[in-house]
């Protein structure tokens, strides 16, 4: 099994080989605290990034389900897709990762200012991230988590150069070696461009992949 799974939050996830193909079960729960989880939580902090007024409706602990991801051993690119709303990846914290919408069509402007201090908030079947998540990374080359095609994800800096990639492609990806691989290998970097002047979203891309359902 690649070396980089070894980074997701084994609380939170199982993962297997089943023939060529991996498989992470979630519960969907992050690692981290955050003003989403319920004041019985020892992971509920007071709002900083957002204020009470903002914040989106359901606490973290309201959220009882759980997400499956089935991708390839060793993923390959594809013609690129476009992302959909809901999960399109899993963070390595166990929650899920979203693309830079709110809704069909609608831009993540309006809601910006329900976001905690990871880029995060809940609704309507999670707890998910749009934005570079500081509980661990931040502006360098930390594992983010894994996109439903099968490439990781990682933060804005790439491990090979120790500074920001140049030659990523329209999705944030290229190929050069990571922290968790000796040869180089295609994976996504979030993009080094500032969002609304403040944020760096976590996605903004297509698929350069083959989409897996997340279930």
């Amino acid at each position: 099994m690649h070396a980089a799974f070894a980074e997701f939050d084994p609380g939170s996830y199982t993962i297997y080989l089943n023939g060529n193909n991996v498989v992470l079960e979630t519960d969907g729960l992050p690692n981290h605290t955050s003003p989403y989880w319920s004041a019985a939580s020892p992971l509920d902090i007071a709002p900083v990034c957002t204020t009470t007024a903002e914040m989106a409706p359901g606490d973290i602990d309201n959220f009882n389900g759980s997400y499956t991801l089935t991708v390839p051993q060793n993923p390959a690119l594809a013609s690129p897709s476009s992302t959909g709303l809901g999960p399109i990846g899993l963070a390595v914290s166990g929650s899920v990762i979203y693309n830079d919408e709110e809704g069909p069509n609608i831009p993540l402007d309006n809601a910006a200012g329900s976001l905690d201090c990871n880029g995060a908030h809940t609704g309507p079947q999670s707890y998910h991230y749009h934005l570079e998540p500081k509980a661990w990374s931040d502006d360098d080359n930390a594992l983010i988590g894994i996109i439903s095609d099968g490439f990781f994800l990682y933060g804005r800096k790439c491990y090979s150069t120790g500074t920001y990639p140049t030659d990523l492609d329209a999705s944030g990806g290229h190929t050069s070696m990571t922290q968790h691989s000796c040869d180089p290998e295609y994976h996504y970097h979030i993009q080094n461009e500032l969002y609304l002047g403040l944020y760096y979203i976590l996605f903004p891309g297509d698929y350069q992949g083959t989409p897996n359902p997340i279930q």
